[in-house]
């Protein structure tokens, strides 16, 4: 069904990033601020991949759940007000339960005496496909288009299973302007302005690099504010936040959040592929960033589709070796439970030595975790901590654990596959109870995976004297997981101090240097994995992509970073040598 066109503006916000995020944000964010104007449409967003596990093992204790419960407390919180001030709500909270949640949601609103029209988008669900064979959940990513339908219908509330992040933003922006399923552009547009918002404060300085550049109440401990859109009919936008909110809004606030969790340059989402190499930033005001230029071609043949499995239980343990000899005493204890422990796999990682002649306890001390995995409870259960506890006093001098021995807890292994869309039917079911099917797209482009890959040689001018310091002296990073690969956004910082052309050579400069050779030297651990770079050059950067880095996935890394959240820190700390006239 198409809208009657609406030229002007569509204002839609974020009220979370995660299940788990602020409680009070969505009342706070249909308040708005006295001075500001009013949303037309809250999204939020509550589906990590790793909470399609934890709702998986919700659904394994009751049927009747599998959605976000937080959700059901906001909206009750907040839908009378909503209501007033005609904000639509669009969630992805029902996970794997959608419709439980929508009826969840009317015996809310009758308890409230209010009647909201409530719709749900379901279909993802591949429970009982070939697909699923093994796996606790199996969801294919979802399009916009069965949200714009049941806002069309007048939904004041729609509540969805897995579409992507960004078909939140999607679906209301072609409600509201009545795009084409082949409005590619537009339909573009959306999507980046969508992956801007979804993770809630990441794009107003939440997990910044250059958090120090921010308004120093921010740094103090207020909140930050919630990031909302203000998208123009032809998918240009506009990102804000409320007047009186912590944080701020800047090219690089906004380029941290965009380079977050992607691959290549071409984002594939199920109704567009977007090329992030064709975005343009710029600051049109304070907190305003203007997103412009957005290109897009036909979607993917195939949808991808999320499958967690169980994979097993895990433990793990940790222990504190103080002063000297600190490699002796690793060594001693590991070979002291050599022959003790039966998981299947083992896995030992140490803290780096501590600084010698240390004038704290704490700071002459090193820790060596022991994280154990099996099929079975039995191995990484009292089979793994007692002989950790029976050598309290038999094995080296200062013998002391972080923590009291715990119980195995299971974890699940995440791994992407694709299914041809004939085999999903994405259905909305409006608040009526009727039932219509979303059309699947016509038109397809062929994924290259290699498109915006660096060159190489890159085209770069021949290096002059350097100075060797850190990378992040003008870089920034934001990196993050997806599934069992790590991907590390880095651009050059927006410094109202230099000239444009000062931080052109450094965009150049940066996308000479960072080459899958020189990720490896950065990143040791990552020495024997394959690496992918791409160029953004609009946005003075690049994007590096370490493949299974995080083994099978968040639930199931054994790494000390299991979600790659500080990854990007770490490479701004090493040493680089930088050219003389860039610093």
């Amino acid at each position: 069904m198409r809208a009657e066109r609406d030229s002007n503006p569509l204002r839609i916000g974020n009220c979370s990033g995660f299940y788990g995020d602020r409680m009070a944000a969505m009342r706070q964010m249909v308040e708005g601020t006295a001075a500001g104007e009013s949303l037309d449409v809250l999204t939020g967003d509550y589906l990590a991949e790793l909470t399609m596990l934890i709702l998986g093992k919700d659904t394994m204790k009751d049927a009747n759940l599998g959605y976000a419960r937080t959700f059901v407390r906001q909206v009750e919180d907040s839908l009378g007000l909503a209501l007033e001030r005609g904000v639509k709500i669009v969630s992805n909270a029902g996970g794997l339960n959608p419709a439980a949640l929508a009826d969840k949601l009317r015996e809310v609103a009758r308890g409230l005496g209010l009647d909201p029209a409530i719709a749900h988008v379901e279909g993802d669900d591949l429970r009982g496909h070939a697909i699923s064979e093994g796996a606790l959940t199996a969801n294919a990513y979802l399009g916009g288009f069965g949200i714009a339908s049941a806002l069309l219908q007048g939904a004041d509330i729609v509540v969805t299973g897995r579409v992507t992040d960004a078909s939140l933003v999607v679906g209301p922006a072609v409600a509201h302007f009545g795009w084409t399923p082949t409005q590619y552009d537009e339909l573009a547009g959306a999507v980046v302005a969508g992956h801007v918002l979804e993770c809630g404060t990441q794009a107003t300085g939440g997990n910044f690099s250059g958090f120090l550049s921010l308004p120093l109440q921010s740094q103090a401990g207020a909140p930050l504010g919630f990031p909302l859109a203000e998208i123009a009919v032809d998918g240009s936008s506009v990102i804000t936040k409320q007047d009186g909110t912590g944080g701020a809004v800047t090219i690089d606030t906004v380029t941290a959040q965009l380079v977050y969790e992607i691959q290549t340059t071409r984002y594939l989402n199920p109704d567009v592929t977007t090329l992030l190499d064709s975005v343009e930033l710029a600051q049109e005001g304070s907190d305003r960033v203007a997103i412009s230029g957005v290109r897009g071609e036909a979607p993917p043949e195939h949808l991808k589709v999320c499958l967690n499995t169980l994979g097993g239980f895990r433990n793990s343990m940790e222990l504190v070796l103080t002063g000297l000899d600190i490699d002796a005493k690793a060594d001693w204890v590991r070979s002291q439970l050599e022959g003790s422990l039966t998981a299947s796999d083992v896995t030992w990682t140490r803290t780096a030595h501590p600084l010698p002649d240390a004038d704290t306890e704490e700071g002459a001390s090193s820790l060596l975790r022991c994280t154990v995995m099996d099929a079975d409870a039995g191995p990484v259960g009292k089979a793994f901590t007692a002989p950790l506890v029976e050598l309290a006093l038999g094995s080296y001098p200062g013998f002391t654990m972080t923590s009291p021995p715990g119980p195995p807890t299971p974890y699940g292994i995440y791994r992407a596959a694709y299914v041809d869309r004939s085999e999903v039917t994405h259905t909305v079911v409006h608040a009526d109870g009727a039932r219509e099917v979303v059309a699947d797209p016509t038109e397809f482009t062929a994924v290259d995976a290699h498109a915006g890959q660096r060159p190489s040689p890159y085209p770069a001018p021949t290096d002059s004297i350097t100075r060797r310091m850190p990378l992040g002296s003008f870089v920034h990073a934001r990196s993050g997981d997806k599934g069992g690969d790590a991907n590390i956004g880095l651009w050059v910082a927006h410094d109202p101090e230099i000239s444009d052309a000062k931080r052109d050579a450094r965009v150049t400069w940066l996308s000479k240097l960072i080459t899958p050779r020189k990720v490896r030297e950065l990143v040791p651990e990552a020495a024997d994995l394959d690496i992918e770079v791409y160029v953004l050059p609009n946005l003075g950067g690049v994007n590096v992509l370490i493949r299974g880095l995080l083994g099978e996935g968040v639930a199931a890394s054994t790494r000390f970073d299991p979600q790659a959240k500080g990854l990007g820190e770490w490479v701004r700390s090493r040493s680089v040598q930088i050219q003389e006239g860039l610093f």
